[in-house]
């Protein structure tokens, strides 16, 4: 029912009523919606939604809240539970009939087990940009009709401790067909994701990882002729180098389950970066040594391109060759005649060497003795 104007604990809450024909129309900031017949939009400041509304009626089937502080979704959080946990709403339904809940940008850090309880006819859960950092084992318990569960930028702050429980939470999830992991910094996919037997579309893109391994594309198939997941993976790090092998060839076998395949690249090795990875070819993938696969180190042989650049530079320097060929061909005259005025002047400066040294080595122009020290030149008339 809606407040009435002037109400307690209602100050400020503005109730508007629109027939809109999509139940899924944008919600404001630090709103809430709802529909059933109608679509009810109602606003208030983000300290007043520290807790999911309780006024949601039990026709309602979509809810949508935006910017509140919910920070804590505690168990049966939908179905009347106590902000503080002290209500005991086991086995409650407040929301038999909503099948759809948007819970972005509300601040949301902690899922205890059972939160969504009370929510039988639930199929789609979005908790995108919620900057989480504990889950619960048992969050999505009690959701058997859930079909489409988006946790996009939500996982970062979290670390491993909230992926492993993440694993744990996913295990009830039988019959989900669409799961948003982008923007959370995933190094690798999250086991659980590989045993959803009814997965159909897996969403990965704006992460770390560097490729996938035989194990987690073994992981995406489905046996008896059963088609595996969609997967989204562009706009994630890929190192092409030898462990790019396996994906590489898994691409070129099931382009058609990678609907962004053309949009993947390489981030490394420098060599190849920001080359679309089905461009390449598989065989002339090298590692750097026998150990590199353990190691992640991989070295790209030169490719085609490279080859290519090689020629390229090749006929370059033929072609510097030919130009100065012509020129030394078009100035012959001139060279040779400064060709032979260089031999004349050393031929001059060799018989120049060759005349001082016949000077130098004619023993008539050898100096004469000196006289003896102390001696005296006499003359014979001096009469000593």
């Amino acid at each position: 029912m809606a407040p009435r104007a002037g109400q307690p604990g209602f100050q400020g809450l503005l109730i508007v009523a629109a027939a809109l024909s999509q139940p899924a129309a944008p919600c404001p900031f630090q709103c809430y919606c709802f529909g059933g017949p109608k679509v009810l939009l109602r606003c208030a400041s983000g300290a007043e939604l520290r807790q999911p509304p309780q006024d949601v009626p039990p026709d309602a089937r979509n809810l949508t809240i935006v910017g509140a502080n919910l920070t804590v979704l505690r168990a049966a959080a939908f179905a009347g539970g106590d902000a503080d946990g002290d209500g005991d709403q086991a086995g409650v339904v407040r929301l038999p009939l909503l099948s759809a809940l948007r819970l972005t940008h509300n601040h949301i850090e902690v899922v205890e087990d059972g939160a969504f309880d009370g929510l039988p006819s639930l199929t789609a859960l979005d908790l995108s940009h919620n900057p989480l950092r504990a889950l619960g084992g048992g969050a999505f318990r009690g959701l058997p009709a859930l079909r489409s569960l988006q946790l996009n930028y939500a996982l970062v702050r979290g670390g491993p401790a909230l992926l492993a429980a993440l694993d744990v939470a996913l295990a009830p999830l039988a019959e989900l067909h669409l799961l948003g992991l982008a923007g959370n910094a995933l190094s690798r996919l999250p086991p659980a994701t590989l045993r959803l037997a009814r997965l159909e579309q897996l969403d990965v893109r704006f992460n770390a990882l560097a490729g996938l391994g035989p194990d987690e594309l073994r992981g995406l198939e489905r046996y008896g002729g059963l088609s595996g997941p969609r997967l989204l993976l562009a706009d994630n790090p890929l190192r092409c180098g030898c462990a790019a092998r396996p994906l590489l060839a898994w691409l070129h076998n099931a382009t058609e389950r990678v609907p962004d395949a053309r949009r993947l690249r390489c981030a490394a090795p420098r060599a190849l970066l920001d080359r679309p990875l089905l461009d390449l070819d598989g065989a002339r993938l090298r590692c750097a040594d026998s150990g590199a696969d353990a190691r992640g180190e991989e070295a790209e042989a030169a490719g085609p391109e490279l080859e290519a650049s090689y020629v390229f530079f090749g006929l370059v320097l033929a072609l510097i060759g030919l130009i100065f060929l012509m020129v030394l061909y078009l100035n012959r005259r001139g060279i040779q005649r400064w060709m032979r005025n260089l031999r004349e002047a050393c031929r001059d400066q060799m018989e120049g060497y060759h005349y001082r040294y016949e000077q130098d080595a004619d023993p008539r122009r050898a100096a004469a003795p000196a006289a003896p020290a102390g001696s005296r030149a006499t003359s014979p008339g001096s009469g000593l």
